[in-house]
């Protein structure tokens, strides 16, 4: 049982460190159209074998494996059973942010293909944006899996949205900074 928890735990550390560093990819192969046309080429092409090795060779295997062992360790350790009472909200609440965590995946999946076939949607800036939303979905579900329900979730909600506001000013700042060094 603790195997199955210990591998759990790595392999959300994986995918979700995988999650943060393809986005940053992402960046970099957009930017890179703001390159002379030569740069540009190689930039891309670079950008692409990374893109696509690190999507399908290490974040996916990551999400599908947190997927099967998440499950397996909640029915282990019985969780399911308490999931839908007091002493189980943490997890109930857990799971709605593991959800939406996965369509956000579902996101970046998007993304790849499109930057795979040469369409770039999304500004850098737009793209460290989106990155920040994995940064808030860890905060969540981390916080919960270890605090449970020793907080309101009010006051949960309220920390996370100042957690937001706190990216969010953290982003406008940085890209303030960029635009004066150019």
């Amino acid at each position: 049982m603790l195997y199955n928890k210990a591998l759990h735990i790595i392999f959300i550390v994986t995918w979700f460190a995988r999650m943060f560093y393809i986005v940053r990819l992402f960046i970099y192969n957009t930017e890179a159209g703001d390159k002379n046309e030569t740069e540009k080429e190689i930039l891309r092409k670079q950008f692409g074998i990374m893109i696509k090795r690190l999507w399908y060779g290490i974040t996916w295997p990551s999400a599908i494996l947190t997927l099967i062992l998440g499950p397996t360790v909640m029915f282990m350790e019985d969780w399911n059973q308490a999931l839908f009472e007091e002493a189980g909200r943490w997890l109930l609440i857990k799971l709605c942010f593991v959800i939406l965590l996965y369509a956000y995946f579902f996101t970046l999946h998007g993304i790849f293909k499109q930057q795979m076939k040469g369409v770039f949607k999304y500004s850098s800036q737009q793209l460290r944006i989106w990155n920040e939303v994995a940064t808030i979905f860890l905060v969540a579900i981390v916080m919960l899996a270890v605090v449970k329900n020793a907080v309101s979730v009010v006051w949960g909600l309220a920390g996370l949205l100042l957690f937001v506001i706190f990216l969010m000013t953290a982003i406008k700042l940085y890209k303030t900074l960029r635009e004066n060094k150019n």
